[in-house]
C-alpha cells in the first residue's frame, strides 16, 4: 500500500505564517509538524510508502524530510511547478504514475487518529471508498457530499445545495483494485477541460460517481481536523494538547 500526501500549497490562509515554509510544516504540537504526523499515522497503520507532492517551500520540505525519517516508511517526493496556479486536480494528476497499486490519497492539511485511517483500511473491498463525517451545519469550506440509499456518492463538491447534502468528506480515500485505474482515466479526462487547473479533485470523484460505485465509510466519532485558517490551527494545537495530557 502506497499513500500520496498533496502538500504542494503554500496555506495563504494561514499567512504570515506560511511566509516563508508551507502549511504542512506548521508545528502543532511541540515540534511536531503537520506533515509528521500524518506520516507517523501512515506508518503505525502498516503503510509503507508515501510520496509527498511538493510545491511551495519545496527546498524545507525536503530538508525536513531528510532529517526526520519515519520508521518503517519508504518517502519520496514529486514537485508540482504549478502549486501557485491550480488546485489539487492538477497536483494529483502529476503525481498519477503512482496510481498503479492500491494507494491511499490524503490532503495535505487533514490531521486524523489511526482509528480514522484504520477504519477507512478496514472497509469492505471496493474500488474507491472515501472516508467522510457528518455534522448539524455545513460551512463554505467544507466539501460536501450527497449519497444515495446505500451511501454512495452521488456527488461531491463545496457548492451542493444543503437539501443535498448528506455527510462531508474529510480528505482521506483509497483506492483498491480496478480503483486506481479508473481514477487516473478520469484525471486523464478532467485535465483537458480549461477549468481543470482551479478545480479540486473531488470534482473528478464526483463525476467518476456517475459510472463507479464509490463508496464511503462513515468516521463519525474519530478525531480529525483540517486546517485552512488560523482558527483551524489554534484549535488542533489544543486539541493535540489536551490529547497529550490524558
Amino acid at each position: 500500500m502506497k499513500a500520496v500526501v498533496l502538500s504542494a500549497g503554500q496555506g495563504k490562509r494561514l499567512l504570515p505564517l506560511t511566509a516563508r515554509s508551507p502549511k504542512c510544516l506548521l508545528p502543532v504540537r511541540d515540534d511536531a509538524v503537520v506533515l509528521g504526523l500524518q506520516l507517523h499515522t501512515l506508518a503505525r497503520c502498516g503503510v509503507a510508502r508515501a510520496l509527498v507532492v511538493v510545491g511551495f517551500g519545496v527546498e524545507r520540505v525536503e530538508a525536513w524530510l531528510d532529517a526526520n525519517p519515519v520508521p518503517g516508511l519508504a518517502v519520496e517526493t514529486l514537485y508540482n511547478p504549478f502549486y501557485g496556479s491550480s488546485d489539487n486536480l492538477m497536483t494529483c494528476w502529476l503525481a498519477r504514475g503512482a496510481f498503479g497499486e492500491d494507494v491511499l490519497l490524503l490532503n495535505g492539511d487533514t490531521l486524523f487518529d489511526g482509528a480514522v485511517l484504520q477504519r477507512l483500511l478496514d472497509a469492505a473491498p471496493a474500488p474507491v471508498t472515501i472516508a467522510i463525517d457528518d455534522k448539524p451545519h455545513y460551512d463554505d469550506d467544507d466539501m460536501k457530499v450527497s449519497l444515495d440509499e446505500r451511501g454512495r456518492v452521488v456527488a461531491i463538491d463545496k457548492g451542493l445545495p444543503s437539501a443535498m447534502v448528506g455527510a462531508e468528506a474529510i480528505g482521506l480515500s483509497l483506492f483498491r483494485g480496478s480503483g486506481p485505474k479508473l481514477f487516473v482515466d478520469a484525471l486523464e479526462s478532467a485535465v483537458r477541460r480549461p477549468e481543470a487547473m482551479r478545480q479540486w479533485y473531488p470534482s473528478v470523484l464526483s463525476h467518476l460517481a456517475r459510472t463507479t460505485a464509490v463508496e464511503t465509510r462513515s468516521i463519525r466519532g474519530l478525531w480529525w481536523r483540517e486546517i485552512d485558517s488560523a482558527d483551524d490551527l489554534a484549535d488542533v494545537r489544543r486539541d493535540l494538547a489536551a490529547r497529550a495530557r490524558r
